[in-house]
C-alpha cells in the first residue's frame, strides 16, 4: 500500500534520530596540497637567509657576489677560526651568556608578578597603572638613550655589563603579556578557594598562578633571551672594546676599508647557533604553550 501524494505532503520524511544535517565547514578534514605548499615556500623563504649566510661563511669573499649560492664551501671552520681570532671571542660569548640569562630570568619573573597583581589583585587605580605601562611601549627606545647613558656614567657603571642588565630586568610587554594570559587561564574562583583554604597571597601565587602561567613563561623568557642576545645599539654605546658582547664584537670584523664578507659571516652563524639550540631545547614548551592558547574557551 502506498502513500498519496497528498498523504507525501502532510507526513514528510524525517531524518534519522541521532543525525542532524550539519554543513561540511571543513573542520578536521586534512590540509590540502594547497596549503602545504604555502607552508613549504614559507618556510624556505624564512630559512633561505640563514642557508646564504652559511654558504658565504663556508667560500670566500667572492661568494658574496654568487646570484643566489647554494653550495656551501668548504672553508667554514677556517674563516670562524679567523673570525675568533680576530676578537675576544669567548669572552663576549660568556658576556651575552651572563646577560641574557639574568635579563631572561628577571623579565620572567618580575613579569609574572606583577600581570598576576594586574589580573586578579583589586587595588586602587590598578587600570590607570596598567594603562600607564602600556603607554611606556609607544615611547621609542632611542628617546631614552642620551639620558639612560648620562645616568649610567653617574653612576659609574659605563663599560660594565650592569650598564646592559639593570635598564633590562622588566618590560612592559613582559607585564602587558603575562596580565592577558592569566586573566583568561586562572579563574577567580580558583583564588578564592585558594583563600578559603588560609594560603595567602604569595602561597596563592606559588601554587595556584605559577603552574598556570608556565606556558606564557616559557614563551617569554625565549623570545626574551633571544631579544638581549641579539641587543647590539645599547650595548654598543655603553660598553667598551675591551669587554663586550658578542654583537658588539662582531661589529670589530667589519672596521678597515677592506672587509670579508666570509668571515663576518661565519662570526654571525657562530652567534646564531646558542639561539637555534635553545629554539631546539624549547621547541616543546613552546608548541605546547601556543596549543593551550588556540584551544582555550
Amino acid at each position: 500500500m502506498s502513500l498519496s501524494t497528498t498523504d507525501a505532503r502532510a507526513f514528510p520524511l524525517q531524518p534519522a534520530r541521532g543525525r542532524r544535517n550539519r554543513p561540511n565547514t571543513g573542520v578536521g578534514s586534512r590540509p590540502g596540497f594547497l596549503a602545504y605548499g604555502l607552508l613549504v615556500a614559507t618556510l624556505l623563504g624564512f630559512a633561505y637567509p640563514l642557508w646564504w649566510s652559511f654558504v658565504v661563511a663556508s667560500g670566500t669573499n667572492a661568494t658574496r657576489g654568487e646570484t643566489l649560492p647554494l653550495i656551501p664551501g668548504g672553508n667554514f671552520w677556517a674563516n670562524a677560526a679567523e673570525a675568533m681570532d680576530a676578537i675576544p671571542f669567548w669572552l663576549a660569548l660568556w658576556n651575552s651568556f651572563v646577560v641574557s640569562s639574568i635579563i631572561t630570568i628577571s623579565v620572567v619573573l618580575f613579569s609574572t608578578l606583577a600581570g598576576y597583581a594586574f589580573a586578579k589583585l583589586r587595588f586602587r587605580g590598578r587600570d590607570g597603572l596598567m594603562i600607564f605601562v602600556i603607554a611606556t611601549m609607544a615611547i621609542p627606545t632611542q628617546l631614552g638613550i642620551i639620558p639612560l647613558f648620562i645616568l649610567m656614567r653617574q653612576f659609574g657603571w659605563t663599560g660594565e655589563l650592569g650598564a646592559v642588565i639593570v635598564p633590562s630586568l622588566v618590560t612592559a610587554f613582559g607585564v602587558f603579556f603575562m596580565r592577558q594570559y592569566l586573566v583568561e587561564v586562572i579563574p577567580d574562583e580558583l583564588i578564592e578557594a585558594a583563600r578559603v583554604d588560609g594560603a595567602n597571597q604569595f602561597r596563592t601565587f606559588l601554587n595556584v598562578a605559577l603552574p598556570a602561567a608556565r606556558p606564557a613563561m616559557a614563551i617569554l623568557g625565549l623570545f626574551t633571551f633571544m631579544a638581549a642576545w641579539t641587543d647590539y645599539l645599547w650595548p654598543l654605546i655603553v660598553l667598551n672594546p675591551t669587554n663586550p658582547t658578542l654583537q658588539t664584537a662582531l661589529s670589530q670584523l667589519q672596521s678597515g676599508y677592506y672587509i670579508n664578507y666570509s668571515i663576518v659571516l661565519a662570526g654571525a652563524v657562530l652567534a646564531t647557533i646558542p639561539l637555534l639550540l635553545l629554539f631546539i631545547a624549547a621547541g616543546k614548551q613552546l608548541i605546547s604553550g601556543i596549543m593551550q592558547g588556540a584551544v582555550k574557551g
